[in-house]
């Protein structure tokens, strides 16, 4: 049993190194006459996953908790859930997360939340990591954008695409 588990967690855990290998992502645009300047936040981030302990009986499915710490233009802390999918094909699979960020972004601070929804098909990976619409806080309050989550050399990096409403 131990066995399958830990089976399920790897593959969990590929799935998502994979689909965050080779992400793409949406674009939030804001109305033409706000039209706040596009900025970029980029650098490393370290995340640890561990099985949540309400465990699925299909070997298939998968719920993990997220922990993540960012770092660089972004310093910020982060915690989510995320749900995986296997498949009886190799190399196919889904997951979903949502995650909470709080912390300092090019010196203003607050929190905002982030969608991933990512499908692999035959080892082709798609990811989407979206600012979730309304939930910046603080001076991270109208927050807008997306991520791209790149690993290389098992090392974890971000680049975050957004917008900011102007500061008055």
């Amino acid at each position: 049993m131990k066995t399958k588990r830990r089976t399920r967690i790897v593959a969990a855990g590929t799935i998502c190194l994979i689909l965050a290998a080779a992400s793409t992502a949406q674009t939030t645009n804001p109305s033409p006459k706000e039209a706040p300047a596009t900025m970029h936040a980029s650098g490393p981030f370290d995340v640890k996953i561990t099985p949540a302990e309400d465990k699925s009986e299909d070997p298939l499915l998968s719920r993990l908790m997220l922990d993540k710490h960012y770092h660089g233009e972004l310093e910020a802390s982060a915690q989510g859930q995320m749900l995986t999918a296997g498949t009886a094909v190799k190399g196919s699979g889904a997951y979903v997360a949502i995650e909470k960020v709080t912390g300092t972004l090019h010196g203003r601070s607050g929190s905002f939340v982030l969608q991933h929804s990512g499908t692999m098909t035959q080892g082709a990976p798609l990811l989407t990591i979206t600012v979730v619409p309304d939930s910046g806080t603080g001076q991270l309050a109208g927050i807008a954008g997306k991520m791209t989550i790149n690993i290389a050399d098992g090392k974890h990096s971000y680049d975050l695409e957004y917008t900011l409403p102007t500061v008055q």
